[in-house]
C-alpha cells in the first residue's frame, strides 16, 4: 500500500514550528511510519526539484509554516500547493503573519537603513545593501528579492486548512495529523482548534470580578503577578478575551499573560481591535487625562494587541508593492 506523500515547508518564521512537530516525541515515530515525508528541508536532503518532477497534487499534504517575505517564499510555497492535495497554514506566521509581520508598520527600506546603516552595532562602510543578483567567479547569480510586504499564507496561495499557534501544541499537531489520515477533518478553511476564548478554559477566570477596573495598566516586570488571579484583574494586559482557545494554557500556567498566537475565534474581524475594545470598557476613567494616566503602562500597543496578527489586520494586511 503506498503511504501519503507529505512535505513540510519553512518561510518566514523562527523555526519553532518545525520544533513543535519534534514535540509530537515517540508519536513521530507513528507518524514516520504512516506516511511518505518528500520535503523538510530542515531535517532531511531534499531538493526543490524532486518536488517540481512530481505529479500536481501528488502530495495529500503540505504543512507549510513562517510568513512570505521573499521571492522564493512565494515561488516555493505556489509550487507546493500545485503539487498538494490540501495545504494546512501551520503556526500564527502563516496563519495571520506572525511576529515577522510587525514589519508592515513600517517599510522595507527603513528596516534596510536600520539594519544596514544606522543601527549602533553596524560597520558598513561600503553601504551594502541585499540584492537581487550578484555575480560570483564569473557566474550571474539571481538572489531572492525581499518584498515591502510581509504576507499571510492565504495572501499568496489557497489555503485548506488552519492550525495556530506560536507554534501549534504537539496535542494539535497530532490531532490533525490523525484527522488528515483518518478522512476526518472539517469543511476546508476551518481552524483546527477550539472556536471559544481562551478565558472559556482558563482556570483563572474564576477569580475575574464581574465588572473588571483597571486603574493602571502595568506589567510583569512591574511587581509580584498573584499565580491565581485574572491578570485583567490584576492591571495585567492578557489577550485572552480576544484569543481562541487550544494552546492548553501554556504561558497561563508559568504565569504569564496570553499574548495572543492562536488568533481570534471564528467572526471576528480585527484581534487587536476586539481586545481594544475590550480594553476600553474597563479602563477606569471619566476624562481623558484620567483615561491616559491609566495607560501609561501600555508601552507597546502594536507588539501587545497585534504582536501575531498585523497582516491579518485593518492596519497591516497586504498592500501594493513598491518598486
Amino acid at each position: 500500500m503506498t503511504k501519503p506523500k507529505v512535505s513540510f515547508y519553512w518561510c518566514a518564521s523562527c523555526g519553532g514550528c518545525e520544533e513543535s512537530v519534534v514535540d509530537l516525541e515517540e508519536k513521530i515515530l507513528d507518524v514516520v511510519e504512516a506516511v511518505d515525508i518528500v520535503l523538510w528541508p530542515v531535517a532531511l536532503d531534499f531538493k526543490y526539484h524532486h518536488v517540481a518532477a512530481m505529479e500536481d497534487g501528488e502530495i495529500a499534504v503540505s504543512f507549510i509554516n513562517g510568513a512570505i517575505r521573499t521571492s522564493e517564499q512565494e515561488e516555493i510555497v505556489k509550487l507546493l500547493r500545485r503539487k498538494s492535495q490540501l495545504v494546512v497554514a501551520f503556526g500564527a506566521c502563516a496563519v495571520s503573519g506572525g511576529i515577522p509581520a510587525l514589519a508592515n508598520l513600517t517599510n522595507r527600506q527603513a528596516i534596510f537603513d536600520c539594519s544596514y546603516h544606522s543601527a549602533p552595532s553596524v560597520d558598513n562602510s561600503a553601504g551594502t545593501e541585499p540584492k537581487t543578483a550578484t555575480v560570483l567567479d564569473g557566474i550571474e547569480l539571481e538572489l531572492p528579492a525581499i518584498y515591502d510586504t510581509v504576507y499571510k499564507l492565504d495572501d499568496v496561495i489557497p489555503v485548506d486548512y488552519y492550525l495556530p499557534g506560536c507554534a501549534p501544541t504537539g496535542a494539535l499537531v497530532a490531532g490533525a495529523v490523525t484527522a488528515i489520515l483518518e478522512g476526518k477533518l472539517p469543511e476546508r478553511g476551518a481552524v483546527l482548534a477550539p472556536n471559544m476564548a481562551l478565558c472559556a478554559s482558563c482556570d483563572r477566570n474564576a477569580s475575574k470580578p464581574d465588572d473588571v477596573c483597571i486603574e493602571q495598566v502595568r506589567r510583569v516586570i512591574d511587581g509580584p503577578v498573584d499565580p491565581e488571579t485574572c491578570f485583567l484583574a490584576q492591571g495585567i494586559i492578557c489577550m485572552g478575551p480576544a484569543t481562541r482557545d487550544g494552546c492548553g494554557e501554556t504561558c497561563i500556567s508559568g504565569n504569564m499573560p496570553c499574548t495572543g498566537c492562536f488568533g481570534p475565534t471564528d467572526g471576528c474581524v480585527d484581534q487587536g481591535a476586539k481586545m481594544i475594545a475590550t480594553l476600553g470598557g474597563i479602563v477606569a476613567g471619566d476624562d481623558d487625562q484620567a483615561i491616559a494616566r491609566a495607560l501609561e503602562g501600555l508601552v507597546d500597543p502594536a507588539g501587545t494587541f497585534y504582536r501575531y496578527g498585523v497582516a491579518a489586520s485593518l492596519v497591516g494586511g497586504a498592500r501594493e508593492e513598491s518598486e
